[in-house]
């Protein structure tokens, strides 16, 4: 029997999943990473951390299916998108990779688009701080004796591509996250590359995620038991590209809602879609002659995280969203909740902030625990109508939409995150694996075990949450009101 591996390299994990021939998950595991943040607005992350997490997951992966794993014919890689990792030229880390979450760099982002006039229709988006190109801006400017031994840049699963077989490649959908890729020819842009000071040296090569981009190295390989077989890396994808590649969203229309530490609002498209002055990701998607829109809202689950481990209740998560459902069961109660903006790390979409922050308004003496942890899940579900809009605005609103990521596990947030986008959202079965088995999936395309379409089915449907038409007038007053917080 025929195995495929997938390898996420997440935000707060490293995530591996077995798969057979049929697409069956065969084991599953993941292993915590850490993030660092020395200064305010900073997000960083140790590159071998990463290592060692996949490592960990691959190795629990093997003891529980030992002879699946022998049987591998081919790994697929996904990863947190923008995350800068920088190497020297005997491809050792130079210093801690900054992530897509990190908020130094606004002043790059304004740089940038001075150094290239045209960069808005060159780029197909706008600079933000998340992206790769003005980080390496900033590190030039302040960390300039490392920029000087700068050897090439890569993207979090692409570093661990490098490690798993000494090559340096990427995908079109992770690397349109850089702002050097023309994305709609699919290749670097060296006039972006020259505006951001970089070479296309310094760049990986490029493949579709679909395809073939290197083999396991034989140490690799001889480490996990598989002796001298040739096993094949399909190029992969960005996580969020991955896991719409996941649940079968790769057809025109075909989006997802993504609630892990960022929320994302997803859209699969036959044509570059583009509204970069409404901060709309218009990228690659991971599979060739397809593109995605996309729009992010920084904090969604991480929102909650952060409000548990703030009342100490950061170990039962799922009893704070419980009683934020009690707390809701009162129409009385939720008209007079407070109001969360949600912008604990800045914003995306609309705002392209890295400044803007949080805040509860109308809180009083009343308002216990479960008023705020409703205020948070309703503030997320405002943030990411506000990137539905946008999408709209583009014409690239999805036709069809199914949740993913580990927020996806709550009934309650799912049906009113319904109810405040006022569309239909399915739950697939398998939502929580996501990116890594959207990955498993590019590895079996890659391995010729089947056609984009034969591999890439939409899975069946656990669950459908509808909008409540009786919802919608309160929670129309309480977003105009939401809508009026980050102006003032």
């Amino acid at each position: 029997m025929t195995t495929y591996l997938g390898i996420d390299v997440g935000t707060s994990s490293v995530k591996a999943v077995l798969i057979d021939g049929n697409q069956n998950v065969i084991a599953e595991a993941s292993s915590p990473v850490e993030v660092l943040r020395p200064r305010p607005m900073w997000s960083e992350q140790n590159p071998e951390g990463w290592w060692i997490a996949a490592q960990e997951a691959v190795a629990h992966v093997r003891e529980v299916a030992p002879q699946d794993f022998l049987e591998l014919e081919a790994i697929g890689l996904s990863g947190q998108q923008h995350s800068a990792t920088l190497l020297d030229r005997h491809g050792c880390v130079l210093r801690p990779a900054i992530l897509w979450n990190d908020g130094r760099c606004g002043r790059e982002c304004a740089e940038l688009l001075e150094r290239v006039p045209d960069f808005l229709t060159r780029a197909f988006n706008t600079t933000m701080p998340g992206f790769t190109a003005p980080k390496l801006l900033w590190v030039a400017r302040h960390e300039p004796e490392i920029f000087k031994e700068t050897a090439k840049v890569l993207l979090p699963k692409d570093y661990l591509r490098f490690r798993l077989s000494g090559a340096f490649v990427s995908d079109m959908s992770d690397s349109a996250g850089t702002l050097w890729l023309n994305i709609a020819r699919r290749t670097w842009d060296e006039v972006l590359l020259e505006g951001g000071g970089m070479t296309l040296s310094q760049m990986p090569d490029l493949v579709e995620g679909s395809e073939i981009s290197t083999y396991l190295s034989r140490d690799v390989a001889s480490m996990w038991g598989l002796g001298d077989r040739r096993v094949p890396i399909a190029g992969g994808g960005g996580d969020n590209a991955s896991s719409a590649v996941g649940i079968g969203a790769v057809g025109m229309g075909d989006g997802f809602l993504s609630l892990g530490t960022s929320g994302v609002l997803f859209v699969s498209t036959d044509r570059l879609v583009s509204l970069p002055e409404r901060t709309l990701h218009g990228f690659c998607h991971a599979l060739p002659q397809r593109w995605h829109g996309m729009v992010v809202a920084l904090s969604a689950a991480s929102a909650l995280s952060w409000l548990g481990a703030l009342l100490g209740q950061g170990h039962d998560i799922a009893g704070l969203i419980r009683g934020a459902e009690t707390f809701a069961a009162d129409p009385e109660r939720r008209r007079s909740a407070p109001i969360f903006l949600p912008y604990l790390t800045g914003e995306r979409t609309p705002h392209n902030d890295p400044n803007a922050t949080a805040r509860f308004d109308g809180l009083r003496a009343e308002h216990d625990s479960a008023a705020l942890a409703y205020a948070v899940l309703e503030g997320v579900a405002f943030a990411l109508a506000d990137g539905l809009d946008v999408l709209k605005a583009a014409d690239a609103a999805p036709s069809s939409c199914m949740l993913v990521g580990g927020g996806s596990r709550s009934a309650f947030w799912n049906g009113l995150l319904a109810d405040v986008l006022a569309i239909s959202l399915d739950l697939p079965e398998g939502a929580e694996i996501g990116a890594a088995f959207g990955a498993a999936r590019l590895g079996m395309v890659a391995a010729g075990a089947g056609t984009i379409d034969d591999v890439c089915k939409k899975p069946a449907i656990r669950a459908r949450f509808n909008p409540d038409p009786e919802k919608l007038p309160l929670l129309a007053i309480r977003r105009n009101h939401y809508l009026k917080m980050y102006p003032s």
